[in-house]
């Protein structure tokens, strides 16, 4: 297994499949960091030298925010907007979706579980 950005990539996967193993990072990131690092998109991970280990590595410090750092920059953009009082940050704080999202029949997984209904007993 490869280690990149602290995340293992399992060998059997073609390298652009496992590098979206990493947050943050999509196919279409993997792409360009193929394209760049010059690396075959068919290769698997357990075919990779330690060059291009490497090159992926390096390339992934220097100019993607990747793991760690994007979701602590995730986390301090919410804050900021449940902060300035804007609807998002009102939507973000009660738990429910803030991009437009109807709620009256749908969101449950944002909302939570139903709460019990039918006829109470006496």
């Amino acid at each position: 297994m490869a280690r990149v950005a602290g995340v293992d990539i399992p060998n059997n996967k073609i390298v652009e499949i496992g590098l979206t193993y990493i947050f943050g990072i999509g196919r279409s990131t993997a792409r360009k960091i193929l394209e760049v690092t010059n690396i075959s998109p068919i290769k698997r991970v357990g075919d990779l030298t330690e060059q291009e280990i490497a090159d992926i590595r390096q390339y992934l410090d220097s100019s993607v925010k990747v793991e760690g750092d994007l979701r602590k920059e995730i986390g301090l953009n919410i804050k900021r907007l449940i902060e300035i009082n804007c609807y998002r940050g009102h939507r973000h704080r009660n738990n429910l979706p803030c991009r437009g999202q109807k709620t009256r029949s749908n969101a449950r997984t944002r909302r939570g579980l139903a709460g019990k209904r039918g006829i109470k007993k006496k």
